[in-house]
């Protein structure tokens, strides 16, 4: 037994030596390359021929080591503070408006958030902001313009503004407020039994306010709840603890979080009694759907609490911290991986459904119009012609309309080629460095003819697909946001097929 004993006292011993050697040696390379980084940009600073442009080195040398890591772990300067903040808060001081600004032109409000000190002030999309507290937007980048706009809450700013419907030009005095995007973009009835919330992010509070739609549509008849979490990207875990609080037992289990050091592991259980143990809950993910929506996807399927329905989520696993620099810097660092109640880690693999529900297909021209801005300044040119529009719910864009935007869309520069011809095109630079576009000269001249497809008629095509978007973003600018989502509804083929299941 003592030469038991004795060995036993050895190996962890040697275990404990072996470790303090790990970490003598990673504290040594440590040290090392400190010294030797030290070393090159005093070297540089007294040798190079000509002046250094130490801030800049600095800061893309920084971000290079950390792009080794993960895409999260990230160093915040102390002039990017108000993009963290808006970031993690969904929040920043500003009038609550999003603008459109081409070069050499004036900036356009192009959609005033409903309640913000824009909407309150009267300023409507397609109204222009020729000035800036006296400085004209003219000469000012996009960036420039908008940093103007922000502030201090509480401090003034002055727009001079040509209004959109009567062309008078005026000067509008601003009180910047702390705007706070909403994480409950929308809640309501899609019918007689079947509650509806859309959340898009996991800011402090959103439990809460989720609590009070959930009460609410429970008031209205709600027998079932459909959580839209599809496109939401996460936030706070400790939200998504608490709304995962609000469907299961006080005590269960809803996340766990490992990390490298002891007190970065941790078991979050829910602290409080549910408010609702028994209304069945479809939860809709897609693969924008990560981090905090992963928990609380993952937990409510892990405890038999709510069918999860839609296609495969994100698969970002991984906790971050905020901490503490030097000269008023932060940086957001992965400090853990978490778990669903099960054990599983979605790092990478994401949240499987229970039920898998295709998400529907568009066309490169429809991505195209809407990433490249024309169906957005389509929306701007028809604000201007347009007092008002029907309530969101009688509200469709007309053929005559579609018309109007046919004639806006061909007038502007656009990629408009389908994926056969972008591919047809891509294979042809392919056969052409290989030598071999002569060959085949004939077969691909015949080929290309038939790919060919002018722009109107291409819009003509796919109407179907592109009618949703434009009476999304205008019923958008003159019903706020919410009308926006509920336009989304009329065509979620998606949610449509998850309510059969």
């Amino acid at each position: 037994m003592k030469r038991i004993y004795i060995l036993l006292i050895t190996a962890v011993l040697g275990l404990m030596a072996g470790q303090a050697a790990v970490a003598q040696s990673r504290d040594f390379k440590l040290g090392q390359w400190t010294e030797i980084h030290n070393s090159i940009i005093k070297e540089l600073s007294r040798s190079y021929v000509d002046t250094l442009p130490i801030d800049k080195m600095m800061r893309k040398g920084v971000d290079a080591v950390l792009e080794q890591l993960d895409p999260y772990t990230v160093y915040i300067p102390e002039e990017e503070n108000e993009d963290l903040q808006m970031m993690l808060s969904k929040t920043y001081g500003g009038i609550g408006a999003i603008i459109h600004k081409k070069k050499d032109e004036n900036v356009i409000i192009n959609e005033p958030y409903f309640g913000s000190p824009a909407h309150k002030n009267g300023l409507q999309c397609g109204d222009e902001i020729i000035a800036i507290d006296g400085l004209p937007t003219k000469g000012l980048e996009t960036k420039e313009s908008s940093d103007r706009m922000k502030g201090k809450p509480g401090t003034t700013v002055v727009f001079t503004v040509k209004k959109v419907r009567t062309g008078d030009t005026l000067d509008i005095p601003i009180v910047r407020e702390r705007i706070h995007f909403p994480d409950i973009e929308y809640a309501g009835m899609l019918d007689d039994t079947t509650g509806y919330i859309f959340q898009s992010g996991f800011t402090e509070g959103v439990a809460q306010q989720l609590k009070d739609k959930f009460l609410d549509l429970k008031s209205k008849g709600m027998k079932r709840l459909v959580l839209d979490l599809r496109g939401n990207g996460g936030g706070l875990m400790s939200e998504a603890v608490n709304i995962i609080s609000l469907f299961v037992p006080k005590g269960s289990l809803a996340v766990s979080s490992k990390g490298k050091t002891p007190g970065s592991t941790h078991e979050y259980f829910t602290q409080t009694e549910p408010i609702d143990t028994q209304t069945p809950i479809i939860v809709m993910i897609d693969g924008g759907s990560a981090s905090a929506s992963e928990i609380v996807s993952g937990g409510l399927q892990d405890l038999k609490r709510a069918r999860i329905m839609g296609k495969t989520s994100f698969g970002k696993g991984l906790v971050q911290s905020i901490r503490p620099l030097p000269y008023n810097g932060q940086m957001k660092i992965t400090t853990a991986k978490y778990y669903t109640p099960s054990g599983r880690c979605v790092q990478g693999v994401g949240v499987k459904p229970d039920v898998e529900i295709d998400v529907p297909q568009y066309s490169r021209l429809v991505y195209s119009l809407v990433l490249g801005g024309v169906i957005d300044q389509f929306v701007i040119q028809f604000a201007r012609s347009h007092d008002s529009i029907a309530h969101v719910e009688e509200y469709h864009f007309s053929d005559a309309d579609f018309e109007d935007f046919i004639d806006y869309a061909k007038t502007q520069d656009f990629d408009y080629r389908s994926s056969a011809k972008a591919t047809f095109d891509k294979m042809k630079e392919e056969l052409e460095e290989d030598g071999l576009a002569g060959v085949m000269a004939e077969e691909l001249a015949a080929l290309e003819k038939a790919l060919e497809m002018d722009k109107e008629r291409f819009i003509r095509l796919k109407k179907d697909e592109i009618i949703p978007f434009i009476e999304e973003e205008i019923a958008t600018r003159y019903w706020f946001q919410e009308a926006g989502v509920k336009i989304r509804l009329r065509y979620d083929n998606q949610l449509m097929e998850a309510l059969k299941k």
